[in-house]
């Protein structure tokens, strides 16, 4: 009895196809609609009957579900995560970011028909002054002191020895342009060292130091400076030129002897 029910299963499941399109509308309306209430089939059936109705059922419901799963699957496409690519910064962008500029060092100048770069231009060394001058181991300048006015001039002359001097004679020459007249002297080295005169001769106002006999000047920068009122002389608006004026200085160290001279030049 057992086999003869295993094969009519085996028969029944082999020749059921079943009908997918009903099956799913079967189940639309079962999930949309109220439940049915099935009437309870009388116990009077044989049990034969009972268990091969309900392996019967058994197969069908498996197979049913096989095929709603099956056709749920086709239907719904599986969704797909998309990853966004990072957006690149725009020039409206809140808050663009760049790259920082890597620092290109300049490329050195070259000459036609030469392989070596040129170097660049350096400022040229000051020329001296028209008050500069240089001998042995002297060397001075001549300059217009810059707290000099219309009424009142200071003449300096700055001297440097590169040895001690055992003799030194400075002397500054002022042209008289009318009513020139001095108002003392000035220097950096001990007064009592030097004989100080001021003499105008043949229209020149001289200021002379000498060097008192056994005394030393030493190696070093030194400063002489002569001062005098203007007078009435002037270029028209009352200030004195100081082109015809000028210095002179004789030394003696143990090189020997050393002469420099030179003019004033104006510093404002």
């Amino acid at each position: 009895m057992n086999e003869e029910i295993a094969r009519r299963l085996s028969e029944a499941a082999e020749a059921h196809r079943p009908d997918r399109a009903r099956m799913l509308a079967r189940v639309q309306r079962g999930m949309a609609g109220p439940a049915v209430r099935h009437r309870a089939r009388p116990f009077a059936r044989s049990g034969t009957r009972v268990a091969l109705a309900g392996l019967a059922a058994t197969g069908i419901l498996t197979t049913g579900g096989l095929a709603v799963a099956a056709i749920v699957a086709k239907s719904s496409p599986s969704a797909t995560v998309t990853t966004p690519a990072p957006s690149s910064p725009t020039a409206g962008s809140p808050h663009p970011t760049s790259a920082r500029p890597t620092p290109v060092a300049p490329a050195p100048v070259t000459t036609p028909g030469s392989a070596r770069p040129t170097p660049p231009a350096t400022s040229p060394s000051p020329t001296p002054t028209a008050g500069e001058s240089r001998n042995g181991p002297l060397w001075s300048a001549g300059s217009v002191d810059p707290r000099s006015n219309v009424y009142w001039t200071q003449s300096d002359v700055a001297l440097k020895t590169t040895q001690p001097l055992t003799s030194l004679t400075v002397e500054i020459r002022i042209v008289q342009t009318g009513g020139v007249k001095s108002t003392g002297t000035w220097q950096t080295l001990p007064s009592g060292d030097f004989t100080v005169t001021i003499q105008e001769a043949g229209g020149t106002l001289v200021y002379r130091w000498v060097l008192k006999p056994g005394l030393t000047v030493p190696a070093g920068s030194h400063e002489f400076a002569a001062q005098f009122n203007n007078g009435t002389g002037g270029n028209g608006t009352g200030v004195r030129g100081a082109a015809g004026d000028g210095y002179r200085v004789d030394a003696q160290g143990s090189g020997g002897s050393a002469s420099v001279r030179g003019g004033f030049v104006p510093t404002r």
